[in-house]
């Protein structure tokens, strides 16, 4: 399986993973949102009202807000591919959580905002951390429409978001669509870590025309950070192939 989808990748591995980043932007938006779909559902669940329900919702922008600095700073220290993986495992696990709340709890709307409110600060490291992946494997010509697609995965999310949700929910109920909304992000995030690397040159598939080709197009302070920083990795011989 792997050599097939090396095959496929062949001198284009950089789109792969932007291909890939805007599989996590749609799942991303598809982690957040799942709960405007639910809403009403959840707030029978734990007898909430309108305005209790808001401060739930608000939680989660909130935490997103305040995280999206930090989350880049991480991305610039730790590098895309574990930051991004790991966010991947910080959504899952708080979503799930989400719909774990047990009915008549009576701290169920603060221990809501609280999760809602962590959940914002896992999902706040997508964008920062794909904008750290751009900066590393994009040429500065292909950077405009790296970032297009990258963005174009909210649109997707929130096109597929409320016929999943509400088709789930109609056939097994509203929690079952947070435990499903977790269940492929886990799945999408583990093709990543294993898809993916912080530099082009610590890449084992990366073919020599194609690395030429992006580190010709880079910032020169950024392609000679990019060398370092595969030094620090294994490396494994590249092969002469390209197709743009």
């Amino acid at each position: 399986m792997r050599v097939v989808v090396r095959k496929l990748v062949e001198g284009r591995l950089r789109w792969a993973l932007i291909l890939w980043v805007f599989v996590m932007s749609a799942i991303a938006f598809l982690d957040r949102v799942n709960i405007s779909i639910a809403g009403q559902a959840l707030a029978r669940e734990y007898k909430l009202s309108n305005q209790q329900l808001g401060y739930v919702f608000s939680a989660f922008v909130l935490g997103y807000a305040l995280f999206q600095a930090p989350g880049g700073r991480l991305a610039d220290r730790f590098g895309p591919r574990r930051v991004i993986a790991l966010g991947v495992v910080w959504w899952g696990l708080f979503t799930t959580l989400t719909a774990l709340v047990p009915t008549g709890f009576a701290l169920a709307l603060p221990l809501l905002i609280v999760v809602r409110f962590v959940l914002g600060n896992g999902e706040a490291v997508v964008y920062p951390s794909s904008n750290r992946l751009v900066a590393n494997w994009i040429p500065s010509a292909e950077r405009g429409i790296a970032n297009g697609l990258i963005f174009a995965g909210v649109g997707a999310g929130a096109g597929i978001t409320p016929p999943l949700i509400t088709y789930i929910m109609v056939h097994w109920g509203w929690r079952w669509s947070f435990y499903c909304s977790a269940l492929i992000g886990l799945a999408a995030g583990a093709v990543w870590y294993l898809l993916a690397r912080d530099t082009p040159r610590g890449h084992p598939w990366i073919g020599e025309l194609e690395l030429a080709h992006i580190e010709a197009g880079l910032p020169a302070a950024a392609g000679e950070r990019n060398a370092r920083e595969a030094h620090r990795g294994d490396e494994s011989p590249v092969t002469p192939t390209c197709k743009w």
